[in-house]
C-alpha cells in the first residue's frame, strides 16, 4: 500500500466533530471526484470513480447515512497497471437533488455552484472535514523517505483557490499550480505537511512523517559532522606537508642544530608524527602544550627559512 493510500485510510476513520462535518466532509469527496450528469427535466446521476478503497467506502457510507442514496459499486482492475478502480453510481432517483443542494453541489435554482459552499463551512470542524474530503477525494502525498509533498488536484480555478484559503485556516500557506488541465494545490515543506495532517485528523500519518524527518535530520548531522572531520583532515595533511617541508629548507639552509630549542623540538616532533594535527601533536609533547605555541613555533621557524632565502639570495 502506498503512502497516500495508507494516509486516506487513516483520514476515512476520521469521526467529524459535528453533525455538519460529514455533510462537508460527503460534499468534498463528491465535488472533487465525482462527475455530475444531467437527463432533463430535474433528473441528475452521480458518477464516483477512485483508486482508494478508503475513499469509496466513505462515500457509500455517509451517502447512505445521510439521504439513503442507492450506491451501486463496481469494482473494475487494470490489466495494464494492475490497480483496483471503483465507481459509485448514484442513478436518478428520488432526493437526489436535495442531497446535491444539501452539499453544496448545485444552488437553490439546481445550478451547479463554484468553489466550496461557504454556507457549510461556518465552523471551524466543518472546514477541516471539507479540506480532509478533498484530500482524500484528489489528495496525493509523497513518501516521506523522499521529498516532502502534498498536494490536491480539483477542477476549477475556483475550487482550488478556496481549498488553499481552507489550507490557510490551518496555517500553511499553500500554493496552487495549473497541470494538464487542473489545478493543483500543493505544499512541499515538512512543517505544512505535518500541520495540515494534524488538522485533517491523521495524527499516527503526521507521526510517520516526524520520526521520518527526525531521521533524516539526524543522518544529515552525522554526514555534516564527518564531512567537517574529512575536511579537518584534509586540512591537516596539507598544513602538516606545508610544515615538513619547512623542516627540510631549514635543514639545508641553516642546519636543525642552529635553531632555537623550542624550534628544534617542534622539528623533531612534526617529524615523528606528521600524520597528526597541531592539537594532537601537542598532547604528545612532554609536557604537553597547546595548539597556539606549537603554531607560533612554525611562525618562528617560517621566518627564520625566509631569513636564510633572503641572505643566500
Amino acid at each position: 500500500m502506498s503512502f497516500t493510500a495508507e494516509v486516506k485510510d487513516e483520514l476515512s476513520r476520521v469521526e467529524g466533530s459535528c453533525p455538519s462535518c460529514d455533510l462537508a466532509h460527503l460534499s468534498a469527496l463528491v465535488r472533487v471526484c465525482g462527475t455530475l450528469s444531467f437527463g432533463g427535466s430535474g433528473h441528475y446521476a452521480i458518477r464516483v470513480s477512485t483508486e482508494t478503497g478508503a475513499v469509496a467506502r466513505t462515500v457509500i457510507k455517509l451517502a447512505h447515512e445521510l439521504f439513503g442514496l442507492d450506491t451501486p459499486l463496481t469494482v473494475r482492475r487494470s490489466v495494464l497497471h494492475k490497480t483496483r478502480n471503483y465507481l459509485i453510481e448514484m442513478p436518478a432517483q428520488p432526493g437526489l437533488d436535495e442531497a446535491l443542494v444539501s452539499m453544496g453541489i448545485l444552488g437553490a435554482d439546481r445550478r451547479l455552484a463554484p468553489g466550496v459552499p461557504h454556507e457549510l463551512l461556518q465552523k471551524p470542524c466543518c472546514r477541516t472535514a471539507y479540506l480532509r474530503g478533498a484530500f482524500m477525494a484528489g489528495g496525493f502525498i509523497a513518501d516521506p523517505r523522499g521529498d516532502f509533498h502534498m498536494e490536491v488536484a480539483v477542477m476549477g480555478e475556483t475550487l482550488a483557490d478556496d481549498i488553499a484559503d481552507l489550507v490557510a485556516d490551518v496555517g500553511p500557506c499553500a500554493r496552487i499550480n495549473r497541470r494538464r488541465g487542473s489545478f493543483v494545490v500543493y505544499l512541499k515543506s515538512f512543517d505544512d505537511v505535518v500541520s495540515v495532517l494534524r488538522a485533517m485528523g491523521g495524527t499516527l500519518s503526521a507521526m510517520a512523517v516526524t520520526k521520518v524527518h527526525d531521521m533524516k535530520s539526524r543522518k544529515n548531522e552525522v554526514n555534516r559532522l564527518v564531512n567537517a572531520e574529512i575536511a579537518n583532515q584534509g586540512r591537516s595533511v596539507d598544513a602538516a606537508a606545508e610544515q615538513l617541508d619547512l623542516i627540510a629548507q631549514a635543514s639545508e639552509l641553516i642546519g636543525l642544530d642552529n635553531l632555537p630549542p623550542t624550534v628544534r623540538e617542534f622539528c623533531r616532533l612534526r617529524s615523528a608524527y606528521p600524520e597528526l594535527s597541531l592539537r594532537d601533536l601537542g598532547r604528545v609533547h612532554v609536557p604537553p602544550i597547546s595548539k597556539s605555541a606549537l603554531y607560533h613555533r612554525m611562525l618562528r621557524l617560517r621566518e627564520l627559512v625566509e631569513q636564510a632565502q633572503d641572505e643566500a639570495r
